[in-house]
């Protein structure tokens, strides 16, 4: 009977205690003001140099701020209705939309902005125009395309190609477009992201023609081209490294193809040409390696382990007696 006693009076006490307070960091968002204000600090950052900012959960800090505009509204439905922020918040999710490549509905909402907020109408509708134009200039891929009328006969539409002058007709004319809205830009925090969407454009160009590397006639001199056009047009963005990395990879699966139509033993095996693929791709993983305070590095350093490997095993077979 005592034991019974003694757990219900603990089972009374725990029921009665007050629930473990929240750290205040951790709690959800009070008001507009405090998610607008963190937004408005990472507006200008340059993040076609540096890495999005991030906040305490390790989210990208556009989008994160976007979620909780979001969650505000729905958690909030009564001190929302009355209107009078509304301007202030669509404001605030285009310019979170738009670091997140969400273009149209970035301009919608700058739309709303400014139909809500004078104050903010003038850089609303700039900004909104910019977006509408992205958007329209597309996500750059042109790489394949279906052939309808032989998906309706058939049931499955053959792959064609697009070919390579009328491809580099696009991108040049995307790259043209983009440029100049990076001039009208100037001064703006929008530059950063056309600066980006420049890097895109000649990364999906690169990747165009690495695709397509075994079909195009010189194909692989060409994908190594394309890819040097992109670490040489953008050293200082913030992928520097990663499009070394790319180059690098290339030159190693090079290396591999060559040695798989040219076994080391046979007499069409050039020792030349195959250490041109070898200290091309070692030297630009050394750099890359030797670039302190990227994740690249550790990358780069476990792939150049694995290619001095394979380029050693096939200098021992070629070599050994």
């Amino acid at each position: 009977m005592r034991s019974r006693l003694q757990a219900l009076v603990l089972t009374g006490l725990v029921a009665c205690a007050s629930p473990p307070e929240i750290e205040s960091r951790y709690q959800p968002s009070a008001n507009a003001l405090e998610i607008v204000s963190v937004l408005h600090l990472h507006v200008p950052d340059d993040t076609y140099r540096f890495e999005p900012a991030r906040d305490f959960t390790g989210r990208n800090v556009y989008r994160s701020s976007l979620l909780r505009l979001e969650n505000l509204e729905r958690a909030e439905p009564e001190s929302l209705r009355a209107g009078h922020l509304q301007g202030v918040i669509a404001f605030a999710k285009a310019r979170a939309l738009e670091r997140i490549r969400a273009f149209e509905l970035a301009s919608r909402q700058y739309r709303i902005a400014a139909r809500r907020e004078a104050v903010l109408a003038e850089e609303a509708l700039r900004s909104a125009d910019l977006c509408e134009s992205l958007f329209a200039l597309g996500d750059g891929t042109v790489v394949l395309r279906h052939e309808a009328e032989a998906e309706a006969e058939q049931g499955v539409a053959p792959i064609e190609v697009v070919p390579p002058e009328q491809a580099l007709v696009s991108f040049e004319a995307r790259t043209a477009s983009l440029e100049s809205l990076l001039r009208s830009s100037e001064g703006t925090h929008h530059i950063a992201v056309v600066r980006e969407e420049i890097e895109r454009n000649d990364l999906e160009r690169a990747r165009y023609f690495l695709q397509l590397r075994e079909l195009l006639p010189q194909g692989d001199i060409r994908a190594i081209g394309e890819l040097q056009r992109v670490t040489l047009r953008h050293p200082q963005s913030k992928n520097a490294s990663r499009h070394l990395l790319s180059l690098a990879d290339l030159y190693a699966d090079l290396s591999i193809e060559y040695v798989a139509q040219h076994p080391p033993e046979s007499l069409g095996f050039d020792p030349v040409e195959f250490r041109d693929f070898v200290d091309s791709g070692a030297r630009i993983y050394e750099m890359v390696a030797s670039r302190d305070g990227t994740p690249e590095k550790l990358e780069a350093s476990r792939r150049l382990e694995a290619f001095l490997a394979f380029s050693l095993a096939v200098d021992r077979d070629r070599f050994t007696p």
